[in-house]
């Protein structure tokens, strides 16, 4: 103690840290004082110490004089720099005293600290939930106040995060960077890449608190979840039916909106759903690998041929609570029930027309778009309805 007391012979007589040269005791007080002598000419801002002047300065002269010698990347400050290297060299000096975890910046041990503490020092002043860490706050307000600063430069697409940004890049790049160590099949996210090693493993980590059943995926739990939950969590804004999943809500949206994004690129009729689309394309491949025992008619899909089968059968297994009529079809029966409560969910964008079904939507959309889906074998004639097509075939047949 007393060699240490020669080597550092001035003290700070209010915390008592010891220093070698007096110069470096009177730049130390000025921690406790607050006076900040030296100021930047360009920002004002005002620093304790000349060489942190200095080192501000280059913010704005851009100015990066230290040079890593393994890349040859620059940077403004010596600190940066060896902080910077340790990238290469692999040294993590700082070492975790619970779990032994090294790392290589002081300032990520302290944050990896708090996952032991379960210290949350930064509070969110709009919904007051705690974090462990300032960069996770602000990236978090902007839930309240969505800011999305960063911007995709090819498609102008915008993100709350800079990891999303990047994850989204891989979409035009094609970049898979994570690769599987067992298979070698490569991922585009290191999440994706953790949830597939399961699949070797079948380790199953995720448990139901609920039933106890294990899931490999996190997002299976949190499907599984809403089995024991009583509402569905996806709720339509329009007509408040809930959903299991948010991509059968978007699906859902369609029905008021009238969008169909899914075009056919053979008759160029739109559909709302992708699976509508492929189902509609072996119209035109002629593919028909159901068959109808009875009268051997072919069909698309099974459940176009469980449909028809009730015209043989006569079945009728959807009744109506309120007058009691039958239907061979649930659709049917959901759209005459709106003759009923008089609802009608369907709006048309265009002249804000109410509709009490999809297909009344449809055909109305043609008389704004002058579409004609409905062609005359016989004399190329084009019609909007169906129905009308048909009946003006009959004149054909009758000639």
């Amino acid at each position: 103690m007393q060699a240490r007391a020669e080597e550092q012979p001035y003290t700070c007589s209010v915390c008592q840290k010891c220093f070698k040269v007096r110069s470096a005791l009177i730049c130390h007080t000025r921690v406790h004082t607050g006076k900040k002598l030296y100021q930047c000419s360009v920002c004002h801002k005002e620093f304790n110490q000349k060489s942190y002047l200095v080192n501000h300065k280059r913010i704005h002269t851009g100015e990066k004089p230290y040079q890593c010698s393994e890349c040859l990347r620059s940077f403004s400050q010596t600190s940066i720099l060896i902080k910077h290297m340790r990238v290469h060299t692999g040294e993590k000096p700082y070492q975790c005293s619970e779990c032994l975890r090294e790392f290589a910046h002081k300032a990520n041990l302290v944050k990896h600290r708090r996952v032991h503490t379960g210290e949350k020092p930064y509070q969110c002043s709009i919904c007051l939930k705690y974090f462990k860490d300032s960069s996770d706050m602000v990236k978090h307000k902007r839930v309240h106040t969505g800011e999305k600063p960063y911007k995709c430069s090819l498609c102008l697409k915008v993100f709350s995060r800079t990891s999303y940004l990047i994850q989204h890049t891989r979409t035009h790049t094609g970049e898979k960077p994570f690769q599987c160590s067992e298979c070698l099949k490569d991922f585009s996210r290191k999440s994706s890449l953790l949830q597939h090693k399961t699949t070797h493993t079948g380790e199953k980590p995720f448990q139901c608190s609920v039933c106890l059943q294990s899931f490999a995926k996190k997002r299976t739990l949190s499907q599984h979840m809403r089995v024991h939950a009583e509402k569905n969590p996806f709720e339509c804004p329009e007509c408040l039916k809930d959903f299991k999943e948010n991509s059968a809500l978007t699906r859902h949206m369609s029905v008021h909106t009238g969008e169909r994004p899914h075009k056919c690129p053979e008759c160029t009729r739109h559909f709302s759903q992708k699976s509508n689309l492929v189902k509609h394309m072996k119209v035109h491949t002629g593919v028909k690998p159901y068959k109808c025992s009875v009268c051997l008619k072919n069909f698309s899909s099974k459940s176009s041929l469980i449909q028809h089968m009730r015209a043989h059968t006569g079945e009728k297994p959807y009744q109506c609570s309120e007058c009691s009529k039958d239907f061979s079809r649930k659709i049917t029966l959901i759209e005459h029930m709106r003759v009923h409560t008089g609802e009608r969910p369907y709006r048309c964008l265009v002249c804000q027309r109410d509709l009490s079904s999809n297909s009344s939507l449809i055909q109305h959309m043609r008389a704004h778009t002058g579409e004609k889906p409905y062609q005359c074998s016989v004399c190329q004639r084009n019609f909007s309805r169906k129905a009308s097509a048909v009946k003006h075939m009959r004149a054909h047949r009758s000639e």
